[in-house]
């Protein structure tokens, strides 16, 4: 029952953390980091409602299939989740790419309007460290 929790909880540091590096020109750490975020709400958001076990997150996309099983997000808004996080691994990693401020900024919004919805959605609110809710 805490597992969800202890991912919401990692969300909203890992939002804290793109707070504290914002502006400073860190866009490789500022995406990385967002892509946590998003990744450990959505996967909170699986483990309170859908009775998941942190042991069947296998991968960094699993969480975004069950969501939409789970009718969090549609299945094009999972499909384009996975996408996005394998064409940033495949840019970033072993594609040389270079982040821009203008992605880093977008994957910031993004990570916060997933967290924010995630924590509305929850059953049981007041959780969220972050004040999102």
């Amino acid at each position: 029952d805490t597992d969800w929790k202890t991912q919401l909880t990692k969300a909203c540091r890992l939002l804290a953390a793109v707070d504290q590096i914002d502006e400073q020109g860190f866009y490789t750490a500022t995406i990385e980091l967002c892509f946590g975020a998003t990744e450990r709400s959505v996967e909170a958001f699986v483990l309170a409602e859908g009775g998941d076990d942190l042991n069947d997150f296998h991968d960094h996309t699993y969480c975004y299939d069950r969501a939409a099983a789970l009718g969090l997000l549609s299945a094009t808004t999972a499909e384009t989740l996975r996408e996005l996080y394998d064409t940033n691994r495949t840019d970033s990693y072993y594609g040389g790419q270079r982040p821009t401020e203008r992605q880093a900024d977008t994957m910031r919004q993004l990570s916060r309007r997933v967290h924010t919805y995630v924590t509305d959605q929850l059953r049981e609110g007041g959780v969220c460290i972050c004040g999102s809710t």
